[in-house]
């Protein structure tokens, strides 16, 4: 199956299955395997400290999933599937939680398989397979996929009144930037293990010109408007993700613990002003799709939220820039500098 033009692009760290072995258990010396082969109370390993690597993931509009033409794993094209999700028990510390996909050949055999880890795993620490679970595997997907703001941040309304991002509903109306006053359609919430990849990122008091500290998810994407093109992106509206913007000073890491995250969504995807600043909504891919709840399509007498389009638009809201251009440790003053130019 061949990558289309209108898949939606996206990436995960991960570590090939034969990285990931039995220690001890039924499948000894074996590594991991799919969601039929496994056993629970198996003890895994880590081989080495090696870092997992990028498999990059296009998202097709009929649910499936190829892998990405600049995936540092797997073959590019060939077809992606989800296959379940582990629970891990180290001997120290929290339970772990990962995903398990799989490569597949020209012919659907299994070509790889791959370990997504949702939180950061120790190399040589042994862990037991306490639970593995094919349903919520794509959701769990989701959930960690979706731009989020954190508990507490706050949301400017219509009227310019400011109001916490857990406390929004839907009917709300909030100002967006590229399309006046929008109706909320849908707030989600998940918790998840703030650590790795999931672990969010606070954007200090001013660092963008922000009113307040503001937390968000770190594929979360900030709209800056250049007055002057102090990065050299070659456009005055950029898009950049928190996660590219830490300096370890104004903007960091908050690595540890759960965090309380929330999603917020229209019709379309929106820019919105988050501590006034100006931040995207949610936005609906096959990947993200699946954070709505199950009933959420389900038609209702005078439930309007059953007629969000299954392809939700994606807004052109400006250049996303990439992550070279903001390497180095002036980017955040110099991108609040051009704001202010």
């Amino acid at each position: 199956m061949g990558q289309t033009v209108t898949a939606s692009l996206s990436s995960v760290q991960a570590y090939p299955a034969e990285r990931f072995r039995v220690e001890y258990g039924a499948n000894m010396g074996d590594p991991l395997g799919v969601l039929e082969d496994l056993v629970l109370d198996d003890i895994y390993l880590l081989d080495s400290p090696a870092p997992p690597q990028r498999l990059g993931i296009a998202a097709h509009h009929d649910g499936s999933f190829t892998i990405a033409g600049d995936s540092a794993l797997g073959t590019p094209g060939a077809v992606l599937h989800l296959d379940c999700l582990l629970t891990l028990m180290p001997d120290r510390g929290p339970n772990t939680e990962t995903l398990v996909m799989v490569e597949a050949d020209a012919e659907g055999y299994i070509a790889a398989i791959y370990l997504v880890p949702l939180a950061p795993l120790q190399p040589q620490m042994p862990y037991t397979l306490v639970k593995a679970e094919r349903e919520p595997a794509r959701r769990k997907l989701a959930q960690s996929a979706c731009v989020s703001f954190t508990r507490g941040t706050r949301i400017t309304l219509s009227t310019g009144a400011q109001r916490a991002i857990e406390d929004m509903r839907p009917g709300d109306r909030v100002l967006t930037r590229d399309d006046g006053v929008q109706e909320v359609r849908w707030v989600g919430q998940s918790t998840l293990r703030a650590v790795g990849d999931l672990a969010p990122i606070l954007i200090r008091k001013g660092a963008l010109n922000n009113a307040e500290d503001l937390i968000v998810s770190p594929g979360h994407r900030l709209m800056v408007y250049q007055r002057r093109d102090e990065i050299g992106a070659g456009a005055p509206e950029i898009l950049v993700r928190a996660r590219d913007l830490v300096n370890g000073d104004s903007v960091v890491v908050l690595d540890g613990g759960f965090a309380d995250y929330f999603q917020i969504l229209f019709d379309q995807h929106h820019i919105i002003y988050a501590e006034g600043i100006a931040a995207e909504s949610t936005f609906l891919d096959p990947v993200t799709r699946p954070v709505l709840p199950e009933d959420f399509w389900t038609a209702r007498p005078g439930d309007r939220q059953v007629s969000l389009p299954a392809a939700h638009k994606q807004g052109a809201h400006g250049l996303d820039v990439s992550r070279s251009l903001l390497d180095r440790p002036d980017a955040v003053r110099l991108l609040k500098r051009a704001s202010l130019r």
